[in-house]
Formats: structure tokens, C-alpha cells, sequence
């Protein structure tokens, strides 16, 4: 906890105890709204825990933060309901001494909420045995089954517990939980009948209404509908509430029900005691002609019969009469109107009824868990309504604020005493504690024949016309002079004003509370006439029969009056609570509006007034403020004294007295005990405190240091160890290695030399490793030189042994390389081959240049059918076999023209678009064919034929009588002496263009492409 005394003047301290102005409720609802802006919903008082609601969700409750508070000590960290869980747990087991834990705050502080993470947190730290799961289970869902019952929706919180809840956990001797034991306290049973505006009735009715399944809701009576159809959820005028799923609260009742150990038999019981109170408030009375009181409702009263399991004559008659025991005799009469039928028995039934049930399912879920064993371990939680001032205070605010009285009165006294017994224990002597001691404000209330409940219980058992007002009067007779009791009749001409007529107000520890008499006795009372006891008593309905019992009509006793009952439970609780160590959770509501993050100053201070948490803090500050054991309190802080520092070798208390003289703590400051260190002030901790925070640097480098020589040496020294055992370990591996090998070697080379030896015989153990070494051997150089194409020929030499198998191996080899090259063959190259094998069949060993011609491609320059003129084509008939596209040069200008040469079976023919210009008969070519030999430029083979055929070649379309050539020219000699050159040359472009002196220019490409002309050539002269 020290260490965040550096932080609070941001965050405030941790502890009410350590505040400087321990006096001012200013400075301590400051510290309250520093921590609350900061998200810091936890704060000490000593061993008291102020809880604030945040209205939002934490991420403080995870299993994380659970086992984080384990086993720790109560202010080693921040404050937590974890830590005060863990702290009493851990008192438990290592003491063996009972504890409890008292909650309290108004309606909507977080109470229910504090007693959920309780359990939730020792169902998750606790050890577990055989059966602690089925009771953990238990233990936890008796909180929805609980709530759906005994919460409703009030105008400061959509979930207030309306009744007092204590729960006993009982643990064996190993921690683990195996059982539980639950009571409660005063069911604010009127709210059944009355809602204020903006309230609802108990959740459990909407619930049904909502989530309820539809064959459950038609055997009850009730319809799947807005609750506004029910008399006793309309007077709030609050069905339903946005921050309330009632369908899923339903569902979660419904599963803890079953949970919990109810069967599905008495779920439908409790189901219909909770239906028949809605149906009770739907009946209707009137009168007839003679003034008789009668039920005009008919369906709701066969309902309600049905569901209570009595006749519906009997039920009617007993709703409509009176029956009175006088001096032994019985009497029965009628009401005389409507209004005494509602004023009497009808409006507690309802009541009684619920509150009865509320009782027994309690009870059942004690009975469920309960460990019947006196060796167990206790841990008590208290879930109680806190301190309540309304506008409007009637009976119940009375009962709540008795009932703080006492635990404000237990809280003082245990809180003293151990106060007490820790300075007696450490031999410091004991200082007197003034504080307000309101034993007089509980004997005003409890007092025997004086007290206000002794009062009213008088009043209501007096024969003759009682009323509220006379319980009033009675009051200021008996009670008249009192300093904590005032009436209006009584008080002074101030305080007058502030007090009804039909008022009272009381002086509590707290504050003053004005208190309305209207309803105390009829509350008080809280009786059934005889009748309707009768009748419940014969219900077929096994709970209400519980409930209800026929001992009880057999008792002539009138039974004890509500405030007594209460009195009476109180001082069992207060016998309970005496008998454990107490811890305490004190919850405050920082605002009405259920907002985060605001805080109203106004409402936390009435709450911190209310809950006496400042009475509290001037209690434990009237003697020291900071305590802590020696070890504790010298480990924080030796480094602060250089004889301390590291390490003290002596003993705690002179440890502890060095230290505190070497920080010039002066003698009224502190004292020494026995164990702990009692430091008075908290600005004494806080110049130490701050002090430490200083030094940390220089702390922090001494240990930054000492730790990195620290951890480089232990590191070089792990490394060295670690080397020389992988060297040593190495060192014999490679050895026994090496040994190994050799041996293998060895008998390797042994059996290869034997084997060698017998290699010409048959295969036997002698010589099989040889043979197969032989085998792997030419398997393996072949699977190196395999050949890489049909063509190659070239395969290794088998040994003797492998001939007749690598033979096999090089025909499947073959065979695969053929079968790949066909599978990967695209369809154009298998085309291309087709044509070369047909080729290879004509011309093989007919023509010189052929083998030179094999590697080229044909080119597709083949004219088809369409591309023809259709008039050639019908003047040449059937006899076209072949045509190609040819370019003519004019003889006069070198003008290039576009002609289709078409070789027929008798003749080749020359066409232009569709006239036929030239035809040639293959007969006149015969002995008139010369084969020349060009320049390298030309084709090897160009076909000539003087003065009758012409050149089919991009490089003239003369008819010439001779031709001679050089390297880079051609000249032609044609008729009449005339002459024409064409020359070749390199470009960038392909292109035949008449030269300025008259000449045939052609310009090549590349070498590449004169090939592909020449190809070209070839194929266009065949």
C-alpha cells in the first residue's frame, strides 16, 4: 500500500487512516473523488473497506486479479473486496477463529454486487473435494433465486435488495467449502400490495409473465401480456425497465431453480403461490341488495382456488366472513361492506402468502447445502439494507434504522476492542476513545415496557379503539423528555414546523429521521384471522401447507407482532456477529442518476454521515495511525540508513530502532511493540515515504549494477561449464565414432575382397555384398549418363553380369524418350514432320541440296480455294492443284504488281485479280531448264527459263537471254540490246524501290531473314 503514497496527491492515500485533517469530512470526500475520477472504486479505513459504485463494468474481477490477491497481505497491495475476502479466509484457516463480513449502504450502493464477487471469489481459490462443486454451484445461484424474489426496481436502484440477507459459508479443515446456511430479515412484504410511482412490484412477477412458457402461463391463469393487466404491477406505473431483460431473468431463475435441487413439481407450486397473489389482487368485491358482501370476480376466484388447492365455497366464504375465538367460543360474521373486507384479512393474505413462501424457499436452499457437522469452519456474509431517510419514513424505515443502530453500535464496540487487544497485545498503553456511544438510541427503541417497539406491541394488543394516532400519544406519554424523541406536539416552535402532526422523529447516530405512525399498527400486527388459516391449512399445495401449519391453530397464543419478530432475529444476529471477527464493506452511491463517472458531493456526504464512516476514522485515529510489523516495515525501508543497508543481521526491534533514529523520528511520533511499529502521524510516513522515493534512483543503479556483474559472471561461468561438457561429450562421441567406423571399414573392405575373389561364382553370402556393390554401381553411373534424346546412342558398359539387363534397361529407356517426345510434340511441329517425311520420300537422294533443306520449316504460302478468283476457278475447273502469291516487277520502272501463280496438272498459270495473264504448258519447259549458281544473296537453286519464264522472285519480272552476277549485283540481258542490274544491299527494312540510275535496288534485313526468303524462294520454285 506504501507504494502509492507518492502518487496521492493524484490519486489520493489508499487508507482514510493516513489523511493529515483525519477531522474534516471535506478532506475525507475529496480523497473519496480523487480516487473515484481515477477509477480507484476501493478505499481503507483500517480493516473497513469503502466501496463506491462505479456504474460501470472493471476489468478488476478477473481470475487474474483473483489469484493475484491470494495469500497476500492485507495492505501489500491496492485496496480490493478480493483482499478483504482473501484476509478473512486466510484468519480462518491459519486461526481457526469464525469470520464475517458486514455490508452495508442505501439502496443502489453496489451491496448485492460486493456479496457475489465474495463468492465468486472463494468458489474460484478455495481447494476442491468430491461434492464442492455441486455446493459451490448451489451457493452461487441462490443469488438470482433470491433476487428474483426479494429485488425490485425502486426509484434509487433497478435491483434493490428489499429484505436483509445472512449467509453462513461453512468450510472443512482443508478450505474447502461444503455447505451454507442462509436467514433474512424483514421482506418488505408491503410492496406485494403498493408500489410508489416509478417503482415495481418483486421481479419475479415480471419475469413469469415475460419468459414464461405458454402451457405454464395457461395452467396458472395468466396471459403472456403487459403487465398493466395486473392490479397489483399497475400502482407503480413501471412495467418494464430498459436495464432489466425480464425474459432472460427468467430463463437464469428457471436453471437456479433446478440447480439448487427444486424438482419440476415444486417449481410449479412456487409458480402458482406467485400467480395466485397476482390474481388475489385482481378480485373484485360488491354488495348486493341487503348490503351482503359478495365476490362478482368469478374467474379469478376458480383461478386462485385451483391454484391453492381448496375448495372455491369454502375459499369465498372465508374471504367474505370473520371468524373470531372468544373465551373458547367461536364467531363468525360478515363484513358489512367493501371497504372492511379491504381494510381486513384480504390485504394481508396477499402478504402473508408471499412472504411465507419467500420464507420457505430460504429455507429449502438452506436445507439444500446445509453441513450439519460442528467442526466446520465459518465465514459469514451479511447483505443489509443501510441507513434509509426518505420523505415518506413509515414502519420498514423504522425497522432498517434500528437495525443500523445495532450494527453501528456492534461496530463500535468490536472495532474498540480490537484496538484495544492489539495495543495490549504489543504493551503500549491504551489511550480512552471518546466517541458517540448509541446505546441510548437502541434502549429508546428496544427497551423493555419504555422502549418504542414495547409501546406499540401494547398498543396493538390493547382492547378498545387503537390507532395509530393513540400509539402517538402513548408515545409522548412514556417517551415525553427523552433527548433523542420529539413529537410535534412536543417540540419547540423551530423544530415544530419540520414534524407532522402524525409524526415522530428520532435523534439517531446518523441524524434525524422523521417518522410517519400512519400503518404501524396494521404493519406491526401482520395477522390472519383464524378462517383463512383454516383454509390454507387444507391446501392442496404442498408449500402453501408448509407454510401454513395446523399446529397453529391449536396455539391460543397470539402470535409475537412484527416488531418484536424483528427484535427478537436482530439480537440472534447480533449474538452471531459477536461471536466472529468482523470485516467490514461500507458501500456509497455517488449518484442518483446511475451515471459513471459523476460524483455528487451532497449525496456522499449524507451517505458518509449515515454509515458513521467518520465516527469510524476518528475512532481509529485517536490512537496511532500506521502500524506495521518490524519485518515488514524494515524491508521496506533499511535502504534509508547505511546500517540497515542491505542486509540486518540483528534483531527486528533493533533493526527497526536504528532505522528510526537514523530518520530523527522525535519520541512522541512512534512507538515500539512487541511485533509492530505504532507511527501516530501520517506526515511522519509520508516524509518517509517520500524519502524512499528519492532513493530509488540511487538504489536502483547500485542493484542495476551489482546485478549485471552479478549475472555476466554467473552467465560466463555457465557458458564455460557448459563448453567444456559439450567438448568432453563431443570428444567421446567423435571417438567412439571414429573406432566404429574403422571396425565398419574394415569388415566392408573384408567382404568386398572376398567377394571380389568369388565374383565368378554362384551368388552366396561370400560374395553377395560385391555383386550387389557391382549392381548399385552400374545402376547408379547409368541413372548419371542417361541419354538425353532419341538421337543419343551413347549408354554405359554393363559388367558381364548386367548385359542381358541393360540392354532391357536401354530399350525402356528408348522406348520412354520416344513416348515423352510424342506426348510433348505440339500439333503445328507434328504437322511439319508429316510434311518432311513426305518430302524426304520425293526428293531423298534426288537432289543435292536436300539434306541442307531438312532443318528448314515450310512456310504456309499455299493459296487456298477462297483466296482465288471464282472465275479462274471455273475456267481452270478441277485441274488447280497448287497456287501462291508472286510479285511482278515491270520491265520499264521496276513497278511492283501482285500475281497468283497457280500450277495445274498440264501447265502453270499466271493470274491478275481475274484474269489469267500468262498460261505456261509444262511440255515447252522441257530441255529448256538451266541451273545457275548466284551470288550467296540469291537462293543456292533458282530456276531459269530464257525468254519464256518469268523470274517468280522479289527481284525482277524481265524476260532476259543471259544472266551473269558479282557479289552484290545481277545482270540481266534482254532483247535488243538492253540491260538491267539489280542490287543488293543491308537496311533496316525490307523493300524492292528503283534506284536514281535506273537500277533494281533490293534491301535486306538480316542474315536471318534473306534465309526465310530464301526458304520462300525454295518453296515457291519448288
Amino acid at each position: 500500500m506504501e507504494s502509492a503514497l507518492s502518487a496521492r496527491d493524484r490519486v489520493g492515500v489508499q487508507d482514510f487512516l493516513l489523511l493529515e485533517n483525519y477531522n474534516s469530512e471535506a478532506a475525507f470526500i475529496e480523497n473519496l473523488r480523487r480516487r473515484y475520477r481515477e477509477g480507484l472504486i476501493y478505499t481503507y479505513i483500517g480493516s473497513v473497506l469503502v466501496s463506491v459504485n462505479p456504474y460501470r463494468e472493471l476489468e478488476i474481477y478477473s481470475k487474474q486479479n483473483m489469484e493475484r490477491h491470494r495469500g497476500v497481505n492485507f495492505y501489500e497491495i491496492s485496496p480490493h473486496i478480493f483482499a478483504l475476502a482473501d484476509n478473512s479466509y486466510r484468519a480462518l484457516r491459519t486461526e481457526r477463529r469464525n469470520q464475517c463480513i458486514l455490508i452495508s449502504g442505501e439502496s443502489g450502493a453496489g451491496k448485492t454486487e460486493a456479496s457475489k464477487k465474495i463468492l465468486q471469489y472463494y468458489t474460484h481459490i478455495c481447494p476442491t473435494r468430491n461434492n464442492t462443486h455441486t455446493i459451490r454451484e448451489r451457493l452461487l445461484q441462490s443469488n438470482p433465486v433470491l433476487e428474483a424474489f426479494g429485488n425490485a426496481k425502486t426509484l434509487r436502484n433497478d435491483n434493490s435488495s428489499r429484505f436483509g440477507k445472512y449467509m453462513d459459508i461453512q468450510f472443512d479443515y482443508k478450505g474447502a467449502p461444503i455447505g451454507g446456511h442462509i436467514l433474512n430479515y424483514l421482506l418488505e412484504k408491503s410492496r406485494v400490495a403498493h408500489q410508489n410511482h416509478g417503482e415495481r412490484n418483486f421481479h419475479i412477477f415480471y419475469q413469469l409473465l415475460e419468459g414464461g412458457e405458454e402451457p405454464l402461463l395457461k395452467r396458472l391463469g395468466l396471459e403472456k401480456t403487459n403487465p398493466q393487466h395486473y392490479h397489483y404491477l399497475v400502482k407503480g406505473n413501471c412495467p418494464r425497465v430498459s436495464s432489466i431483460n425480464d425474459k432472460n431473468g427468467w430463463k437464469v431463475v428457471r436453471n437456479a431453480l433446478t440447480i439448487i435441487g427444486f424438482n419440476e413439481e415444486e417449481i410449479q407450486e412456487l409458480m402458482e403461490i406467485v400467480a395466485s397473489v397476482l390474481h388475489l389482487g385482481n378480485i373484485q368485491f360488491g354488495e348486493d341488495e341487503e348490503g351482503e358482501t359478495h365476490i362478482t370476480t368469478g374467474p379469478q376466484l376458480q383461478y386462485l382456488s385451483q391454484l391453492l388447492g381448496v375448495d372455491g365455497s369454502v375459499l369465498q366464504e372465508a374471504l367474505t366472513h370473520k371468524k373470531i375465538v372468544a373465551k373458547g367460543e367461536e364467531v363468525i360474521s360478515q363484513y358489512l361492506s367493501v371497504c372492511s373486507v379491504l381494510l381486513s384479512d384480504f390485504n394481508t393474505l396477499d402478504l402473508c402468502l408471499y412472504s411465507h413462501a419467500f420464507c420457505l424457499l430460504v429455507d429449502e436452499q438452506t436445507d439444500e447445502v446445509y453441513y450439519s457437522s460442528k467442526c466446520s469452519s465459518i465465514i459469514g456474509l451479511l447483505d443489509i439494507y443501510g441507513f434509509e431517510v426518505f420523505q415518506h419514513n413509515s414502519f420498514e424505515q423504522f425497522c432498517i434504522n434500528y437495525c443500523n443502530e445495532k450494527l453501528q453500535q456492534l461496530f463500535i464496540e468490536l472495532t474498540l476492542k480490537s484496538e484495544q487487544e492489539e495495543y495490549e497485545a504489543e504493551g503500549i498503553v491504551w489511550e480512552r476513545v471518546k466517541y458517540f456511544n448509541n446505546k441510548i438510541i437502541c434502549d429508546l427503541v428496544e427497551e423493555k415496557h419504555k422502549g418504542i417497539i414495547a409501546v406499540l406491541d401494547e398498543e396493538c394488543l390493547r382492547r378498545g379503539d387503537a390507532s395509530d394516532i393513540t400509539f402517538l400519544e402513548k408515545l409522548e406519554d412514556t417517551l415525553g423528555g427523552h433527548a433523542h424523541f420529539v413529537t410535534h406536539k412536543m417540540a419547540n416552535g423551530k423544530i415544530r414546523k419540520a414534524i407532522g402532526r402524525e409524526e415522530f422523529r428520532l435523534v439517531h447516530y446518523a441524524g434525524e429521521v422523521n417518522y410517519n405512525v400512519s400503518g404501524f399498527l396494521d404493519k406491526n400486527n401482520d395477522l390472519l384471522y383464524r378462517h383463512l388459516k383454516e383454509v390454507l391449512c387444507q391446501s392442496g399445495n404442498h408449500i402453501v401447507s408448509q407454510c401454513f401449519h395446523a399446529d397453529e391453530l391449536m396455539d391460543q397464543r397470539r402470535p409475537e407482532t412484527a416488531a418484536t419478530q424483528f427484535k427478537l432475529s436482530l439480537a440472534k444476529l447480533m449474538e452471531i456477529l459477536m461471536s466472529k471477527e468482523p470485516s467490514y464493506v461500507r458501500c456509497i452511491k455517488p449518484n442518483d442518476a446511475k451515471q459513471p463517472g459523476r460524483f455528487d458531493e451532497v449525496l456522499v456526504r449524507h451517505q458518509v454521515k449515515y454509515l458513521g464512516l467518520m465516527e469510524n476514522l476518528r475512532v481509529r485515529r485517536a490512537g496511532f495511525a500506521y502500524r506495521r510489523n518490524y519485518e515488514v516495515f524494515l524491508e521496506r525501508y533499511k535502504s534509508l540508513c547505511p546500517d540497515t543497508w542491505p542486509n540486518w543481521r540483528g534483531k527486528l526491534p533493533e533493526g527497526v530502532a536504528t532505522l528510526v533514529k537514523h530518520l530523527n523520528y522525535k519520541p512522541e511520533e512512534y512507538k515500539l511493540g512487541r511485533c509492530k511499529i505504532f507511527i501516530r502521524f501520517p506526515r511522519t510516513l509520508f516524509v518517509t515515504e517520500d524519502a524512499l522515493e528519492a532513493k530509488k534512483q540511487t538504489i536502483a543503479v547500485t542493484l542495476q549494477t551489482s546485478w549485471r556483474g552479478y549475472r555476466e559472471r554467473a552467465k560466463y561461468h555457465q557458458i564455460r561449464h557448459a563448453v567444456i561438457v559439450i567438448q568432453s561429450w563431443w570428444r567421446g562421441v567423435k571417438g567412439r565414432r571414429k573406432a566404429m567406423h574403422r571396425r565398419q571399414a574394415a569388415d566392408t573392405i573384408r567382404k568386398f575382397i572376398k567377394g571380389f575373389i568369388l565374383r565368378n561364382e554362384p551368388r552366396c553370402p561370400d560374395n553377395a555384398y560385391f555383386l550387389d556393390h557391382v549392381r548399385f554401381s552400374f545402376l547408379m553411373k547409368v541413372k548419371r549418363n542417361l541419354p538425353k534424346s532419341v538421337l543419343d546412342k551413347s549408354w554405359p558398359r554393363p559388367p558381364p553380369s548386367l548385359t542381358e539387363a541393360s540392354e532391357h534397361l536401354h530399350r525402356m529407356c528408348i522406348r520412354n524418350l520416344v513416348n515423352d517426345y510424342c506426348r510433348r510434340i505440339q500439333p503445328e511441329w507434328k504437322k511439319q514432320l508429316e510434311q518432311k517425311v513426305v518430302a524426304s520420300a520425293i526428293f531423298r537422294g534426288q537432289k543435292d541440296c536436300y539434306p541442307r533443306s531438312v532443318p528448314k520449316l515450310f512456310v504456309a504460302t499455299r493459296l487456298e480455294a477462297e483466296e482465288i478468283n471464282l472465275k479462274v476457278l471455273q475456267t481452270l475447273g478441277n485441274d488447280n492443284k497448287y497456287g501462291v502469291a508472286v510479285t511482278k516487277y515491270d520491265r520499264h520502272g521496276f513497278r511492283a504488281r501482285m500475281r497468283q501463280l497457280l500450277l495445274t496438272t498440264s501447265s502453270a498459270v499466271l493470274v491478275q485479280e481475274a484474269k489469267i495473264k500468262q498460261r505456261i504448258d509444262y511440255g515447252t519447259l522441257l530441255g529448256n531448264v538451266t541451273v545457275i549458281k548466284l551470288s550467296p544473296l540469291l537462293p543456292n537453286n533458282t530456276v531459269l527459263q530464257p525468254s519464256l519464264l518469268k523470274f517468280h522472285t522479289p527481284y525482277s519480272t524481265h524476260k532476259f537471254s543471259s544472266v551473269t552476277h558479282n557479289q552484290c549485283s545481277i545482270n540481266l540481258f534482254l532483247a535488243r540490246g538492253k540491260e538491267g542490274v539489280i542490287d543488293f544491299t543491308s537496311g533496316s527494312d525490307l523493300r524492292v524501290v528503283k534506284t536514281k540510275n535506273g537500277h533494281l535496288s533490293v534491301v535486306r534485313i538480316t542474315h536471318l531473314l534473306i534465309k526465310k526468303y530464301r526458304a520462300e524462294e525454295c518453296s515457291g520454285f519448288g
